[in-house]
Protein backbone atom coordinates (compact mmCIF):
# COMPACT_ATOMS: atom_id res chain seq x y z
CA UNK A 1 0.00 0.00 0.00
CA UNK A 2 1.06 3.64 -0.40
CA UNK A 3 1.87 5.69 2.68
CA UNK A 4 -0.07 8.82 3.53
CA UNK A 5 1.37 12.32 3.73
CA UNK A 6 3.35 11.48 6.83
CA UNK A 7 2.61 9.88 10.20
CA UNK A 8 2.28 11.89 13.33
CA UNK A 9 5.38 12.17 15.53
CA UNK A 10 5.68 9.35 18.02
CA UNK A 11 4.69 9.75 21.65
CA UNK A 12 7.16 10.94 24.22
CA UNK A 13 8.96 7.94 25.76
CA UNK A 14 8.26 7.21 29.42
CA UNK A 15 12.00 7.11 30.12
CA UNK A 16 13.67 10.55 30.00
CA UNK A 17 15.88 10.80 26.95
CA UNK A 18 18.59 13.24 25.99
CA UNK A 19 18.98 14.21 22.37
CA UNK A 20 20.24 11.74 19.82
CA UNK A 21 22.51 13.19 17.14
CA UNK A 22 22.49 11.55 13.71
CA UNK A 23 25.25 12.53 11.29
CA UNK A 24 24.86 11.76 7.63
CA UNK A 25 23.32 12.32 4.25
CA UNK A 26 19.77 13.38 3.45
CA UNK A 27 19.02 12.86 -0.23
CA UNK A 28 16.11 12.58 -2.64
CA UNK A 29 15.37 9.02 -3.74
CA UNK A 30 13.99 8.81 -7.27
CA UNK A 31 12.27 5.43 -7.44
CA UNK A 32 11.72 3.79 -10.82
CA UNK A 33 9.38 0.81 -10.66
CA UNK A 34 8.79 -2.09 -13.02
CA UNK A 35 6.19 0.12 -14.74
CA UNK A 36 8.88 2.71 -15.54
CA UNK A 37 7.14 5.44 -13.52
CA UNK A 38 9.53 7.72 -11.57
CA UNK A 39 8.52 8.76 -8.05
CA UNK A 40 10.54 11.16 -5.87
CA UNK A 41 10.80 10.32 -2.16
CA UNK A 42 12.85 11.77 0.71
CA UNK A 43 15.70 9.44 1.69
CA UNK A 44 19.31 8.95 2.73
CA UNK A 45 20.15 6.22 5.24
CA UNK A 46 21.10 8.42 8.23
CA UNK A 47 18.17 10.75 7.54
CA UNK A 48 15.86 7.73 7.49
CA UNK A 49 17.26 6.59 10.86
CA UNK A 50 16.73 10.08 12.30
CA UNK A 51 13.17 10.06 10.98
CA UNK A 52 12.53 6.60 12.43
CA UNK A 53 13.83 7.58 15.86
CA UNK A 54 11.76 10.77 15.91
CA UNK A 55 8.62 8.84 15.00
CA UNK A 56 9.37 6.43 17.83
CA UNK A 57 9.34 9.35 20.25
CA UNK A 58 12.98 10.40 20.59
CA UNK A 59 14.34 13.94 20.35
CA UNK A 60 16.65 13.90 17.32
CA UNK A 61 19.06 16.32 15.68
CA UNK A 62 20.39 15.62 12.19
CA UNK A 63 23.72 17.01 10.98
CA UNK A 64 23.58 16.82 7.20
CA UNK A 65 23.91 18.76 3.94
CA UNK A 66 20.85 19.75 1.90
CA UNK A 67 20.26 22.61 -0.50
CA UNK A 68 17.79 25.45 -0.56
CA UNK A 69 16.40 24.07 -3.83
CA UNK A 70 13.01 22.40 -4.22
CA UNK A 71 14.17 18.88 -3.24
CA UNK A 72 15.99 20.31 -0.22
CA UNK A 73 12.90 22.21 0.92
CA UNK A 74 10.84 19.03 0.55
CA UNK A 75 13.42 17.05 2.55
CA UNK A 76 13.51 19.64 5.31
CA UNK A 77 9.71 19.75 5.56
CA UNK A 78 9.53 15.94 5.58
CA UNK A 79 12.02 15.68 8.46
CA UNK A 80 10.63 18.62 10.41
CA UNK A 81 7.11 17.19 10.12
CA UNK A 82 8.13 14.22 12.25
CA UNK A 83 10.18 16.23 14.74
CA UNK A 84 13.73 15.97 13.35
CA UNK A 85 15.73 19.17 13.92
CA UNK A 86 18.56 20.04 11.53
CA UNK A 87 21.75 21.31 13.13
CA UNK A 88 22.78 24.88 12.22
CA UNK A 89 24.76 24.89 8.99
CA UNK A 90 23.06 21.81 7.51
CA UNK A 91 21.27 23.85 4.82
CA UNK A 92 23.58 25.17 2.10
CA UNK A 93 23.39 26.93 -1.28
CA UNK A 94 24.51 23.77 -3.10
CA UNK A 95 22.17 21.37 -4.89
CA UNK A 96 20.54 18.58 -2.88
CA UNK A 97 21.98 15.15 -3.67
CA UNK A 98 19.89 12.42 -5.32
CA UNK A 99 19.83 8.64 -5.58
CA UNK A 100 17.99 6.86 -8.38
CA UNK A 101 16.63 3.53 -7.21
CA UNK A 102 15.40 0.92 -9.68
CA UNK A 103 12.98 -1.52 -8.09
CA UNK A 104 13.06 -5.11 -9.29
CA UNK A 105 10.09 -7.49 -9.31
CA UNK A 106 10.63 -8.34 -5.62
CA UNK A 107 10.62 -4.66 -4.61
CA UNK A 108 14.37 -4.61 -3.90
CA UNK A 109 16.09 -1.31 -4.70
CA UNK A 110 19.26 -0.99 -6.82
CA UNK A 111 20.83 2.48 -6.57
CA UNK A 112 22.74 4.96 -8.75
CA UNK A 113 23.95 8.15 -7.05
CA UNK A 114 24.48 11.81 -7.88
CA UNK A 115 25.80 12.93 -4.52
CA UNK A 116 28.23 15.34 -2.95
CA UNK A 117 29.12 14.76 0.70
CA UNK A 118 30.89 17.90 1.84
CA UNK A 119 29.05 18.88 5.04
CA UNK A 120 29.88 22.30 6.50
CA UNK A 121 32.01 22.09 9.62
CA UNK A 122 29.39 24.19 11.39
CA UNK A 123 26.80 21.44 10.91
CA UNK A 124 29.03 18.89 12.68
CA UNK A 125 30.22 21.16 15.49
CA UNK A 126 29.14 20.65 19.09
CA UNK A 127 26.28 22.99 20.02
CA UNK A 128 27.20 26.23 21.75
CA UNK A 129 24.07 25.95 23.84
CA UNK A 130 21.66 23.20 24.79
CA UNK A 131 22.38 19.65 25.86
CA UNK A 132 25.17 17.62 24.31
CA UNK A 133 24.07 14.48 22.45
CA UNK A 134 23.65 11.42 24.65
CA UNK A 135 23.75 9.02 21.71
CA UNK A 136 25.27 9.46 18.23
CA UNK A 137 24.47 7.46 15.11
CA UNK A 138 26.23 7.58 11.74
CA UNK A 139 27.10 5.47 8.75
CA UNK A 140 26.48 4.88 5.07
CA UNK A 141 27.77 7.43 2.53
CA UNK A 142 28.57 9.94 5.27
CA UNK A 143 31.15 7.62 6.81
CA UNK A 144 32.75 6.60 3.52
CA UNK A 145 32.71 9.37 0.91
CA UNK A 146 35.42 12.07 0.80
CA UNK A 147 35.79 14.79 1.81
CA UNK A 148 33.10 14.53 4.46
CA UNK A 149 33.93 11.09 5.86
CA UNK A 150 37.04 12.27 7.71
CA UNK A 151 35.05 15.14 9.24
CA UNK A 152 32.40 12.68 10.39
CA UNK A 153 35.01 10.40 11.97
CA UNK A 154 36.52 13.37 13.85
CA UNK A 155 33.06 14.38 15.11
CA UNK A 156 32.31 10.84 16.33
CA UNK A 157 35.70 10.56 18.01
CA UNK A 158 35.17 13.89 19.79
CA UNK A 159 31.65 12.99 20.94
CA UNK A 160 32.33 9.44 22.09
CA UNK A 161 33.51 10.16 25.67
CA UNK A 162 30.11 11.68 26.45
CA UNK A 163 27.89 9.68 24.12
CA UNK A 164 27.25 6.10 23.09
CA UNK A 165 27.69 5.39 19.37
CA UNK A 166 25.94 3.26 16.75
CA UNK A 167 27.11 2.68 13.19
CA UNK A 168 25.70 1.14 10.00
CA UNK A 169 28.24 0.88 7.15
CA UNK A 170 25.42 0.48 4.57
CA UNK A 171 28.01 0.12 1.81
CA UNK A 172 27.37 1.77 -1.57
CA UNK A 173 29.96 0.13 -3.88
CA UNK A 174 29.19 2.47 -6.78
CA UNK A 175 30.64 5.37 -4.77
CA UNK A 176 33.73 3.60 -3.45
CA UNK A 177 37.08 2.62 -4.94
CA UNK A 178 37.25 -0.91 -3.53
CA UNK A 179 37.08 -3.03 -0.42
CA UNK A 180 40.81 -2.90 0.32
CA UNK A 181 40.66 0.87 0.64
CA UNK A 182 37.31 1.09 2.39
CA UNK A 183 37.79 -1.74 4.90
CA UNK A 184 40.21 0.14 7.21
CA UNK A 185 37.89 3.15 7.31
CA UNK A 186 34.88 1.00 8.20
CA UNK A 187 36.88 -0.79 10.89
CA UNK A 188 37.85 2.55 12.43
CA UNK A 189 34.16 3.40 12.83
CA UNK A 190 33.43 -0.08 14.18
CA UNK A 191 36.13 0.38 16.84
CA UNK A 192 34.43 3.60 18.05
CA UNK A 193 30.97 2.05 18.20
CA UNK A 194 28.93 0.37 20.90
CA UNK A 195 26.37 -1.09 18.47
CA UNK A 196 26.88 -1.96 14.80
CA UNK A 197 24.33 -3.15 12.25
CA UNK A 198 25.45 -4.37 8.83
CA UNK A 199 23.76 -6.22 6.03
CA UNK A 200 24.94 -9.52 4.63
CA UNK A 201 25.82 -7.61 1.43
CA UNK A 202 27.91 -5.06 3.37
CA UNK A 203 30.06 -7.75 4.92
CA UNK A 204 30.38 -9.75 1.70
CA UNK A 205 31.71 -6.62 -0.03
CA UNK A 206 34.06 -5.61 2.79
CA UNK A 207 35.39 -9.16 3.30
CA UNK A 208 35.19 -11.01 -0.04
CA UNK A 209 35.50 -14.74 0.27
CA UNK A 210 34.71 -14.70 4.00
CA UNK A 211 31.45 -15.55 5.72
CA UNK A 212 29.36 -12.70 7.15
CA UNK A 213 29.17 -14.62 10.41
CA UNK A 214 32.96 -14.75 10.70
CA UNK A 215 33.33 -11.03 10.04
CA UNK A 216 30.59 -10.13 12.53
CA UNK A 217 32.12 -12.41 15.16
CA UNK A 218 35.48 -10.66 14.81
CA UNK A 219 33.82 -7.28 15.25
CA UNK A 220 31.93 -8.45 18.33
CA UNK A 221 35.02 -10.03 19.89
CA UNK A 222 37.16 -6.93 19.33
CA UNK A 223 37.54 -3.88 21.53
CA UNK A 224 34.69 -1.96 19.90
CA UNK A 225 31.00 -2.91 19.74
CA UNK A 226 29.25 -4.93 22.40
CA UNK A 227 26.52 -5.82 19.91
CA UNK A 228 26.78 -6.59 16.19
CA UNK A 229 23.68 -7.34 14.12
CA UNK A 230 23.76 -8.76 10.60
CA UNK A 231 20.57 -8.45 8.54
CA UNK A 232 19.62 -10.97 5.86
CA UNK A 233 16.58 -9.29 4.33
CA UNK A 234 13.54 -11.56 4.37
CA UNK A 235 15.56 -14.24 6.18
CA UNK A 236 15.76 -12.13 9.34
CA UNK A 237 18.88 -11.17 11.26
CA UNK A 238 21.65 -12.68 13.34
CA UNK A 239 23.00 -10.94 16.42
CA UNK A 240 26.48 -11.41 17.84
CA UNK A 241 27.82 -10.36 21.22
CA UNK A 242 30.98 -11.36 23.09
CA UNK A 243 29.14 -14.08 24.97
CA UNK A 244 27.20 -15.68 22.13
CA UNK A 245 24.91 -15.24 19.14
CA UNK A 246 21.32 -15.94 18.09
CA UNK A 247 18.94 -15.58 15.16
CA UNK A 248 16.12 -13.03 14.91
CA UNK A 249 13.28 -14.14 12.60
CA UNK A 250 11.78 -11.69 10.14
CA UNK A 251 8.11 -10.76 10.39
CA UNK A 252 6.31 -12.03 7.24
CA UNK A 253 4.55 -9.26 5.28
CA UNK A 254 3.33 -8.43 1.81
CA UNK A 255 6.22 -6.35 0.48
CA UNK A 256 5.57 -3.11 -1.41
CA UNK A 257 9.31 -2.42 -1.56
CA UNK A 258 12.33 -2.75 0.71
CA UNK A 259 13.45 0.90 0.55
CA UNK A 260 14.36 2.09 4.06
CA UNK A 261 13.73 -1.26 5.75
CA UNK A 262 17.29 -1.56 7.05
CA UNK A 263 17.17 2.00 8.35
CA UNK A 264 13.85 1.31 10.11
CA UNK A 265 15.49 -1.76 11.69
CA UNK A 266 18.39 0.43 12.87
CA UNK A 267 16.04 3.04 14.32
CA UNK A 268 14.00 0.39 16.13
CA UNK A 269 17.11 -1.24 17.55
CA UNK A 270 18.52 2.06 18.83
CA UNK A 271 15.11 3.06 20.21
CA UNK A 272 14.72 -0.19 22.12
CA UNK A 273 18.21 0.05 23.59
CA UNK A 274 17.63 3.69 24.57
CA UNK A 275 14.42 2.76 26.39
CA UNK A 276 16.14 0.07 28.44
CA UNK A 277 19.19 2.16 29.34
CA UNK A 278 21.62 0.15 27.21
CA UNK A 279 22.40 3.23 25.13
CA UNK A 280 22.75 6.68 26.61
CA UNK A 281 19.78 8.91 27.14
CA UNK A 282 19.68 11.36 30.04
CA UNK A 283 19.15 10.97 33.74
CA UNK A 284 16.54 12.96 35.62
CA UNK A 285 18.90 15.95 35.84
CA UNK A 286 19.30 15.99 32.07
CA UNK A 287 22.93 14.84 32.14
CA UNK A 288 23.98 12.21 29.58
CA UNK A 289 24.83 8.83 31.08
CA UNK A 290 27.15 7.38 28.41
CA UNK A 291 29.54 5.68 30.82
CA UNK A 292 26.72 4.03 32.75
CA UNK A 293 24.92 2.90 29.59
CA UNK A 294 28.13 1.56 28.05
CA UNK A 295 28.82 -0.46 31.19
CA UNK A 296 25.25 -1.76 31.24
CA UNK A 297 25.46 -2.86 27.62
CA UNK A 298 28.78 -4.63 28.25
CA UNK A 299 27.29 -6.43 31.23
CA UNK A 300 24.17 -7.38 29.24
CA UNK A 301 26.31 -8.95 26.50
CA UNK A 302 28.77 -10.79 28.72
CA UNK A 303 26.85 -14.07 29.02
CA UNK A 304 25.82 -16.85 26.64
CA UNK A 305 22.10 -16.08 26.72
CA UNK A 306 20.49 -13.09 25.02
CA UNK A 307 19.54 -10.45 27.57
CA UNK A 308 15.75 -9.82 27.57
CA UNK A 309 16.30 -6.09 27.10
CA UNK A 310 18.34 -6.72 23.96
CA UNK A 311 15.77 -9.25 22.75
CA UNK A 312 13.02 -6.63 23.18
CA UNK A 313 15.01 -4.07 21.16
CA UNK A 314 15.61 -6.60 18.38
CA UNK A 315 11.92 -7.46 18.27
CA UNK A 316 11.05 -3.78 17.92
CA UNK A 317 13.64 -3.47 15.14
CA UNK A 318 12.24 -6.43 13.20
CA UNK A 319 8.68 -5.15 13.46
CA UNK A 320 9.66 -1.62 12.38
CA UNK A 321 11.46 -3.00 9.32
CA UNK A 322 8.57 -5.28 8.41
CA UNK A 323 5.95 -2.53 8.61
CA UNK A 324 8.16 -0.25 6.50
CA UNK A 325 8.27 -2.94 3.79
CA UNK A 326 4.48 -2.74 3.42
CA UNK A 327 4.79 0.89 2.26
CA UNK A 328 6.34 2.59 -0.74
CA UNK A 329 9.60 4.41 -0.04
CA UNK A 330 11.39 5.01 3.24
CA UNK A 331 8.42 5.56 5.55
CA UNK A 332 9.22 4.22 9.05
CA UNK A 333 6.40 3.71 11.53
CA UNK A 334 5.51 5.56 14.70
CA UNK A 335 5.26 3.72 18.01
CA UNK A 336 1.47 4.09 17.84
CA UNK A 337 1.36 2.49 14.39
CA UNK A 338 3.47 -0.42 15.59
CA UNK A 339 1.15 -0.95 18.55
CA UNK A 340 -1.93 -0.89 16.32
CA UNK A 341 -0.28 -3.27 13.87
CA UNK A 342 0.56 -5.70 16.66
CA UNK A 343 -2.96 -5.42 18.05
CA UNK A 344 -4.23 -6.39 14.61
CA UNK A 345 -2.29 -9.65 14.85
CA UNK A 346 0.95 -8.65 13.14
CA UNK A 347 4.40 -8.20 14.59
CA UNK A 348 4.08 -10.37 17.68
Amino acid sequence: MTAGPGPEPGPTPSTPTGPTLVIGEAITDVLTGEDGVRRARPGGSPANVALGLARLGHPVRLATRIGRDGPGLDLHAHLRGSGVVLTPGSVTDEATSTATARLDAAGTAHYAFDITWDPPLAALAAPDSGPAPAHLHTGSIAAALAPGADRVFAAVEAARPGATVSYDPNIRPALLTGADRERPRAERFVALSDVVKASEEDLAWLYPGQSPDGAARRWADGSGPALVVVTFGGAGARVFWPGGHCDVPATPVNVADTVGAGDAFMAGLVSGLLHTGLLASADLTGAPDAARARTALREATACAHLDPRVASALSLAARAAALTCTREGADPPTRTELARWAAGGRGG
